[in-house]
């Protein structure tokens, strides 16, 4: 994945590289923050038609979940398309892509 290769150049050229759990901490903060945006643009869901994410927050998670998949030596295309063929099955086989669990 094209994205994966620019945040992976990013990370070494800046100096940003670091242990797995350190980015799986990253993540979960970013995706947090994305959360709590949700959270307050819609008053904490009273409001749920008002929702809004910064551009810049979900940036901000894609280049945690990449700098991830580089740090675990996974390939996120192939990921990807992994998932995405899990979600089909699921979905022709019960009609929705939840897991059920």
């Amino acid at each position: 994945m094209d994205e994966q290769d620019r945040v992976a150049a990013f990370v070494a050229e800046h100096g940003l590289e670091t242990d797995l759990a350190y980015r799986v901490l990253d993540l979960e903060s970013e995706v947090g923050e994305v959360a709590k945006e949700v959270a307050t643009s819609t008053d904490y869901g009273r409001n749920p038609e008002a929702a809004a994410i910064a551009t810049d927050e979900i940036g901000d998670a894609l280049f945690a979940l990449l700098a991830l998949a580089e740090a675990a030596d996974v390939d996120a295309d192939a990921a990807l398309s992994e998932s995405l063929a899990k979600y089909e099955a699921r979905i022709e086989s019960t009609g929705d892509a939840g897991s059920g669990q």
